[in-house]
This record gives structure tokens, C-alpha cells and sequence, in this order.
């Protein structure tokens, strides 16, 4: 039961690890490339976490969540924490050399496959487990993380992954459902949770947003067992199970009959399904996330006030907390001096929202008096928000209004194929790369000298051809079939065309984690979508004007863009859709009339907006993949259209893909060993497909022999006709000397089993 000296009244669930300035990306990097020691690398964490805690501390949170920080995943440290890493890493000597390894593997050992976590652009490492996996508990870095933070006077409550969402997450080698292990692990959850308590934690929260999803009866049991054997322990800190990105529904009353002491219910995904069950929680402290963690909008506090005071009125204990971590939002407004000042009062980024959830709490605890000023503030930012004209441009909501089926659809794909395939004349097996190439440091010095003045827009074009002259030579010297200009111009798959729409702003340091050291800066879609003027076709025409072999036009879907954007709350997301697709369909039509014979447009999103309940996700695919199809099919016939997804558990929306009638589309699967291929069959998939033969997320060069056996597995699914080969993504992120080694494996790899 909850003890009412324990209680309190703001707080967040996680926080960002990468550091406002991605300090911690610089210091990975560094000791990945033997410039820094580990030692150095420790201090730099060191200094990110007390910087993190306190200001969370300082700005009035009364608990703050510990050990949420990574040198890469959360997901990979509760592997490390359970001993649950996979044999193969299990004889490099150094702990971190071997945590790094299941995150990115060496030239000899394969990493930990990747996916996306529920519906973010956050991927984590997928936990492996085998019927020879022993758990075993190394408790050091949540013991390490809770001392600091107590030291430092922090109000500290350790943060460590759930085993239900744990087990869920992972997958097994033999076949097996990983949750039959849950009784293997709840030992260690008592062992750690006394260990905890023993080092000074009055809370520690379990994050299971797993408990989200559709859940089996047998499912839920186990989350009865699981929290009702934990919360029976003794000597143990009190638990707050958090749940976020969506209801919890049926697992909220197995929950609260366990006698954990906390609940922690997402009001902003899930909205109000859980507010009938909450109302009942007299006896346990519901955690309420009305505050927003995955996007930027300004809270309207009416409504937030609202539910937070109909839980406190029938005798809640109440908190109030974000909907989920602030992981998934830039730091602060305080780096983005630039922006639009009529915009920037609408929006809230990390520091801001923890302002939001202690002006809640405030009122909520205290009386809206002594914080009227506050509350006034957000008011007028919401209503000026709402009146905005650019949220509202007539003529392209005519234009969408104005169109019907036909504008949906193509030629059926056998008449397309055979009209692409007397135009462009490639062999089989035809090879390609995703679109991007590695983004060397003279990219990197000429934007940033466009960014400070230092050159004008002519000459940082100009530069920008010299560097697509040599990545077209490049691959046409590998033997590349199809290829690619490289994007040297493009600053970030979604962020670049967002600078060029209406509608959209951008941030100067809105820096998120999207894996490991990898960071993005997602747009702010704020408004209606125009596009003033073409985006991509001079650079296409100038890469086709230097080969006679097809370059492919290179744009980013709808859904993609709409996904990785922090993305206006004020319509539905079909509508938003539905206006990106608009703007991608006239790039299009202006590429093919440039003379581009392939165009392809990226959707390694589509899986990651897919909603977590079943009953909720066919509405989804419809809008997604008219969008899609909205977005392509304003082209001929004889102009191939390729698409590309990436990182997703694709078994749920293999229809959907099917669906999009792209006459290509490449998709990864080389951490996944092809098994997607069966997927598409199951679902009569009969279009071009080029399975990703090589992981691009690992610095590892395949030899042509392991490309060849997986383009031999891919051979055994897809006929040699309809097959494509190319690595599983872009080759942004990689050093060019391992890109060349590697396609010019790929390349030979081709050629053998062409000749096979």
C-alpha cells in the first residue's frame, strides 16, 4: 500500500542521454576511433549525467528518474544487466569493447539485430535469447548511477527496463516464446529491487510500455504474477510501473491488484480510455502523463487541469509526470534564439515541458493563485495557435478536396514492367545503393561555412556538384547498374525537404537520439504544406548529365516525413499526410519530366506510426498508404518507382507494402536473415524487391561470399527476375573506405551468382 511520506507530485519518466550539444555522441565516437580513452569517455558521461540531474533537481521535479542514461540503448543495458548478451560477444575481455560489440558488431562478430521502439524513430538493440541463456544479475550501473545522483542531492528513482517488456522485445533463437522465461527473471527483479533499496532508493520505476499492446490472457497473467511476487517482497523500494505510448486498458485493474505502489498512465497517447479505471486507484499513486514527450506543442492547461482535479476529487493520489521519457524531444527553447518568435511561443521542448509539469502540479496541489500568470501565458499561446492563417491554406485544401480514385493508381505492374524494362536495359540481378553516401568532411566544412557566411550559395553549389562528379564516377567505376547522386546537399532525409515546404521550421540544436550516436534534428510541421518550387531536380539532372547508366531521382514519402517531424496536433494525421503527398507527387512529375527514369520514394517510417492496438492499426494503413500512392502515381508507366524501408518488425503491415504498388522496393534484411522475404510471399508479392545483403549499421565489410550466400537465400524466395541487390540502407553514416570494400564486394558478389 502507498505510503503517504513517499509520495510525489512532478516528475518525468526519462531523459535525454545525448547531451545538448550531442557532446556524448562526439566522446562515442572519439573512443570507437581510439582518440579517446575510456577513462576520458566515463568523465564526459559523468559530467552529462550531474548536468541532467540537477537541472531536473533545480527545476522543482521532487523525483527524478536515474539510469536512464546509455552509452548506446536502454534496451542493451538491461541485456547487460540480466547477463543476457549473446554468446558470440562473450569472449571480448574489455565490458564496454563487448557491450559495443553487441551494439555494432566487429569485422567477426555480427551485432544484435535493430528495430524501432513502438512508435518512435528510437531503435533499440533486440535482446537475444536461447534456451542456453542463464541470467545471471549484473547490478553496477544502476547501483554506480543511484549513489551519484543521492550525492548530489538528487531525489533519485532508478529507471530500469520491465521483465514483461524485456521478454517481449526479445527474440529467441530456438523458436521459443520468450516470456515463458519471466519466472527466470523475477528473482533477479527482487534481488535488484532490495539491492536498491539498500543503497538509498524510496522508488524504483519499472518502464513496461509493453502493457500497451493487445495483450493474451495468459499474457496478463504473467503481469499478475510477475508484480504481484515483486511487490511481495520485503526490503524493497516502492515500484511505479510506467506505461506510456498508448492505454493500457485491461492491464491497468491486473496492475493495480498487485500491490505495486505506483502506476504511471499515458493521458496523451492513450487519451482518456484509462481515466474510468484511474478514478478507482484510491490506494496506489497514478503517475498521470498529461504533458506531452514526444512532441513540442505548448500544453493547454485547461484540459490537463480538468483531468488532474477529477482524479485528485475522487480521491487519487496524483502526480504529475510526461506522457513518456523526454528522450524523444530536444533539450531546450534556450538553443534556438533564431526561430520564428510567433512560433517559438507555442512550443515546449524538454526544460519546458518540466516547467509545465511543476506549473501543473502547482495548481493542481497548491491553488492556480499563486501561478495565474503562468497559466495565462499558455492560454494566449494556445489561442494564438489556433489563428494562425497558415494553418489554413485554401487552395490546397481545394486541390486535395478536388481529387478522386484515379489519381491513386497506376497501370497494372505487369504492363509497367515490361514498358520499364525495354527503357532501362539492366541485367539481372540489377545492383544499386539505397541514396546516400558517406558525408565527408568537406561536406561537412562547406555547410558549415554556408551556415556562418562564409561562402555564398553559389559556391557551396558549386562544391556540392564536385562531390556528386565523384560519387558518380565512383560507382560507375564499381559497376553499379543504377545509381545514385550520393545527396552531399542534403543535410537530413526529412529535414532537408522541410526546409524547402511551407509550413515547416527548422531547429538549429533540436537534436534527438534515433540510435546508438545517431542524432536527428526533426522539423517542426506546424502549418499547411506548399511547395513553392522543385526541390531535388536540378541536382538529379546535373548526376544524370555525367552517365549514360539511370540515376534515380531521390525523395522521402509522406508518411516518413510526417513521422520524424514534430507534427501538428491540431488535424488528423491522414490530413497532414495527404497535403505532404501532394507536394512529393508535383516533385515527381517535375523529376520525370526532367528526364529521371527512376524515381524512388523513401517509407522506412511506414511500420513506425502503426498503432500498438490491432483494432486501431487498418485505419492507419489505408491513410498511409493512399498517401503513398497519392504521392507516386502521377507518373508514367515507363518511370520506375522504387521505395525503401527499413529497421521495423514488418509482419504486421506486409500488406500494406504489398499495397503500395511500388514496381521496387528494397527493405532490410540483413540482421533479419531474409526472413521477411517468406513474409511477402504469404501475401502474393509480385513486384521487384531488393532485400538488403549487407547490414550498413555496423562498420563491418561483408566479404563477397557472404553477400553472395544471402543473395542465394534471397534467390530461394524471389525469382532472379524480379530480384535487386543492395545494402539493407543509406551509407550516410559510414566511412567511405569500408562503403567502397563494401560494394565492391556487393558488385562481385552479384556478378558470381549471375553467372550461377
Amino acid at each position: 500500500m502507498l505510503n503517504a511520506d513517499r509520495t510525489f507530485t512532478a516528475t518525468v519518466l526519462g531523459a535525454p542521454r545525448i547531451g545538448p550539444r550531442r557532446q556524448l555522441k562526439r566522446a562515442v565516437e572519439s573512443y570507437w576511433g581510439g582518440r579517446l580513452d575510456a577513462a576520458e569517455l566515463h568523465r564526459v558521461a559523468a559530467g552529462l549525467r550531474t548536468a541532467q540531474l540537477t537541472a531536473m533537481r533545480d527545476a522543482g521535479l521532487d523525483s527524478v528518474p536515474v539510469g536512464t542514461f546509455s552509452y548506446y540503448d536502454h534496451v542493451l543495458d538491461t541485456a547487460v544487466l540480466l547477463g543476457a548478451l549473446p554468446q558470440r560477444v562473450q569472449g571480448i575481455a574489455d565490458e564496454l569493447d563487448r557491450y559495443f560489440a553487441a551494439a555494432r558488431g566487429t569485422e567477426t562478430v555480427p551485432p544484435l539485430e535493430m528495430t524501432k521502439w513502438f512508435a518512435t524513430n528510437y531503435h533499440y538493440l533486440v535482446p537475444e535469447i536461447g534456451a542456453d541463456t542463464r541470467f545471471s544479475l549484473h547490478p553496477d550501473k544502476p547501483l554506480a548511477e543511484l549513489r551519484e545522483a543521492l550525492a548530489l542531492g538528487v531525489p533519485a528513482r532508478p529507471v530500469v527496463v520491465g521483465p514483461i517488456t524485456f521478454l517481449k522485445l526479445a527474440k529467441t533463437t530456438d523458436g521459443s516464446d520468450a516470456l515463458d522465461r519471466v519466472g527466470d527473471l523475477i528473482p533477479l527483479y527482487t534481488q535488484l529491487l532490495e539491492l536498491l533499496a539498500a543503497a538509498g532508493a524510496s522508488w524504483v520505476q519499472l518502464d513496461e510500455p509493453a502493457l500497451v499492446t493487445d495483450l493474451t490472457a495468459p499474457e496478463l497473467a504473467a503481469v499478475e504474477t510477475a508484480y504481484r511476487t515483486l511487490a511481495a517482497a520485503t526490503s524493497r523500494p516502492s515500484i511505479l510501473v510506467a506505461s506510456y505510448f498508448g492505454r493500457l486498458g485491461t492491464a491497468l485493474p491486473v496492475l493495480a491488484g498487485t500491490g505495486v505502489e505506483g502506476i504511471a498512465v499515458d493521458l496523451v497517447a492513450g487519451g482518456d480510455a484509462d481515466l474510468p479505471t484511474a478514478r478507482t486507484l484510491t490506494g496506489t499513486l497514478l503517475v498521470a502523463g498529461v504533458v506531452d514527450g514526444h512532441n513540442v506543442w505548448r500544453i493547454d492547461p485547461d484540459p490537463a487541469l480538468a483531468r488532474l482535479t477529477e482524479l485528485r476529487a475522487a480521491g487519487v493520489p496524483v502526480a504529475v509526470s510526461s506522457s513518456c521519457s523526454l528522450l524523444h524531444v530536444p533539450y531546450g527553447l534556450a538553443a534556438e534564439p533564431d526561430l520564428e518568435p510567433r512560433l517559438r511561443s507555442w512550443l515546449a521542448f524538454g526544460a519546458e515541458k518540466i516547467a509545465e509539469i511543476r506549473l501543473l502540479a502547482t495548481a493542481l496541489h497548491e491553488g492556480q493563485d499563486g501561478v495565474a500568470e503562468q497559466l495565462g501565458a499558455a492560454r494566449t499561446a494556445v489561442r494564438d495557435r489556433r489563428t494562425d492563417p497558415r494553418l489554413h491554406v485554401e487552395r490546397v485544401r481545394a486541390r486535395l478536396a478536388g481529387l478522386d480514385a484515379a489519381d491513386l493508381g497506376r497501370a497494372p505492374a505487369e504492363e509497367r514492367r515490361a514498358v520499364q524494362s525495354r527503357r532501362l536495359g539492366l541485367p539481372l540481378l540489377p545492383t544499386t545503393t539505397i541514396g546516400s553516401y558517406p558525408q565527408t568532411s568537406r561536406i561537412r566544412l562547406a555547410r558549415a561555412a554556408l551556415r556562418r557566411g562564409e561562402i555564398g550559395t553559389a559556391e557551396y553549389d558549386e562544391r556540392m556538384r564536385a562531390e556528386i562528379a565523384e560519387m558518380v564516377a565512383l560507382q560507375e567505376e564499381i559497376g553499379l547498374d543504377v545509381l545514385v547522386h550520393g545527396e552531399p546537399e542534403r543535410n537530413d532525409m526529412v529535414q532537408y525537404f522541410a526546409e524547402q515546404l511551407d509550413g515547416f521550421a527548422a531547429t538549429a540544436e533540436g537534436w534527438v537520439q534515433s540510435y546508438g550516436t545517431r542524432c536527428v534534428r526533426p522539423p517542426i510541421l506546424f502549418g499547411d504544406i506548399v511547395r513553392p518550387a522543385p526541390m531535388t531536380v536540378d541536382w538529379i539532372t546535373y548526376a544524370q548529365s555525367l552517365t549514360p547508366k539511370p540515376v534515380k531521382g531521390m525523395l522521402t514519402g509522406p508518411v516518413t516525413i510526417l513521422a520524424w517531424s514534430f507534427v501538428r496536433d491540431d488535424q488528423p494525421p491522414a490530413e497532414t499526410a495527404r497535403q505532404l503527398a501532394l507536394a512529393i507527387r508535383d516533385e515527381t512529375i517535375d523529376l520525370e519530366a526532367a528526364g529521371t527514369p527512376i524515381i524512388q520514394v523513401d517509407e522506412p517510417a511506414l511500420r513506425e506510426l502503426l498503432p500498438l492496438r490491432r483494432a486501431d492499426q487498418a485505419g492507419y494503413l489505408a491513410w498511409a498508404v493512399a498517401a503513398f500512392r497519392l504521392a507516386t502515381s502521377g507518373v508514367a508507366d515507363a518511370t520506375q518507382v522504387h521505395t525503401h524501408l527499413c529497421y521495423s518488425e514488418f509482419g504486421e503491415i506486409i500488406g500494406a507494402i504489398a499495397e503500395l504498388d511500388a514496381d521496387v522496393t528494397s527493405i532490410e534484411a540483413a540482421r533479419s536473415h531474409m526472413e521477411v522475404l517468406d513474409d511477402l510471399n504469404a501475401v502474393g508479392f509480385d513486384l521487384g524487391v531488393g532485400p538488403g545483403v549487407y547490414d550498413i549499421h555496423s562498420p563491418r565489410v561483408p566479404s563477397v561470399a557472404e553477400i553472395a550466400s544471402s543473395l542465394r537465400l534471397a534467390l530461394k524466395a524471389v525469382p532472379a527476375q524480379r530480384l535487386w541487390v543492395n545494402p539493407d540502407c543509406g551509407l550516410k553514416t559510414r566511412g567511405a573506405t569500408e562503403v567502397v570494400a563494401s560494394l565492391r564486394n556487393l558488385v562481385a558478389a552479384a556478378a558470381a551468382v549471375r553467372r550461377e
